[in-house]
């Protein structure tokens, strides 16, 4: 009989069960020492809630709206690369999920499922067109870039995350040492030759993902590349990936949509700061030009609430939605969501919000000048 799951660790713990080691360690491992990693979760405990009380906090709206698109709540799907080796029904499970909860997913360029595919499987669900974005690294065929941007627009997407921390791949030890590649029965659905479905039998003792980035993936890509992109899309165009205040005031004056604060799920730069200690930063710098959105180390309902606290429009979860496609394929992607959903309404009723709006700078103090309340 399966244990109870009350939080997400205890997702991630059955999902290790159930998970070829490799495929485990692809989806959980960072960037060399990981300290970022640990850091990104541990950031959240560097600061305090300061609740309101006498609220009638007897209903309470989670509901946001992202990009266009009004939402159950303000946390939203993350792009992670290959779910297919979580579950057999991967993406399609995870859009059938989000449809179900309200709330939005972003694919990733390195799906096992296709762009057409995973809007048809949301769709499917209630009958209406879901809302999905295009997470879109930039190939150096740029007409194979566009040609995913086009279909992207035609299958019924919402927005481009453009991510931009990617020149190259960070190196992720245990994928070196576990040589890692994708199962022989997947590939990367979206492209159809095969040294860009990442399906080729060998890439020599290195991690098959940074063989395949050095050779696919854009080193060149510079500020210029977003005006590009701008005018070959009518979607809005995000950034994902900021970490700084300058380069968040130089994607405003490019005209982005939406800045993403990431730093790779900690999977790129070992040592860079956790998203959460940089997020005041870029919301000060794009002074409401835009919005500005955070993932990385999202584990509670609480995590959610201070990221909203300190200026982001919504949270995107990455491997917490793969722990509980692992464990239960899309219902287990609902229960992490539901679960989520759960701890954030409560975490704002017990701090006397009624509402997103409601959420401001004031329900959080940094634990060294809690001192001073």
């Amino acid at each position: 009989m399966t244990a109870q799951r009350v939080c997400v660790s205890d997702f991630e713990e059955e999902a290790k069960k159930v998970l070829p080691k490799a495929v485990y360690d692809y989806y959980r491992s960072g960037a060399d020492d990981q300290n970022t990693l640990t850091d990104n979760v541990a950031a959240f405990d560097r600061w305090y809630l300061i609740p309101r009380v006498l609220r009638n906090v007897s209903t309470v709206d989670l509901s946001v709206c992202v990009l266009g698109e009004k939402l159950s709540m303000p946390i939203c799907v993350a792009a992670t690369a290959m779910q297919r080796m979580a579950h057999p029904d991967g993406e399609t499970a995870v859009a059938k999920a989000c449809q179900a909860v309200g709330t939005g997913m972003m694919l990733s360029s390195w799906a096992t499922s296709t762009i057409e595919e995973v809007m048809a499987a949301m769709t499917t669900t209630t009958g209406k067109e879901g809302v999905l974005w295009l997470q879109l690294y930039i190939y150096k065929d740029r007409d194979l870039t566009l040609s995913l941007v086009h279909r992207a627009e035609e299958a019924g997407y919402k927005a481009i995350f453009v991510t931009v921390d990617t020149p190259y791949l960070g190196r992720r030890r245990n994928d070196v040492r576990n040589h890692f590649k994708l199962p022989q029965h997947l590939s990367l659905s979206n492209f159809s030759t095969a040294s860009l479905t990442f399906s080729e039998e060998s890439y020599g003792n290195d991690s098959g993902l940074s063989v395949y980035v050095a050779k696919s993936i854009d080193s060149s890509l510079c500020w210029e590349d977003i005006t590009w992109l701008k005018t070959h899309t009518r979607l809005p165009v995000i950034v994902k990936g900021v970490l700084n205040g300058d380069d968040a005031a130089k994607a405003v004056s490019y005209g982005v949509d939406g800045i993403l604060v990431s730093n790779h799920g900690a999977r790129q730069l070992d040592g860079v700061p956790a998203t959460l200690d940089v997020l005041d930063e870029v919301v000060k710098a794009v002074q409401g030009a835009c919005d500005v959105y955070m993932d990385g180390g999202v584990r509670r309902g609480t995590d959610v609430l201070k990221a909203l606290a300190l200026g982001a429009k919504a949270v995107f979860i990455g491997r917490p939605v793969l722990w509980g496609l692992s464990c239960q394929g899309e219902q287990g992607v609902v229960e992490v969501l539901e679960l989520l959903k759960q701890e954030l309404q409560l975490a704002m009723a017990l701090s006397g919000c009624r509402s997103v709006s409601e959420v401001t700078k004031s329900l959080v103090r940094r634990v060294e000048f809690i001192s001073k309340i």
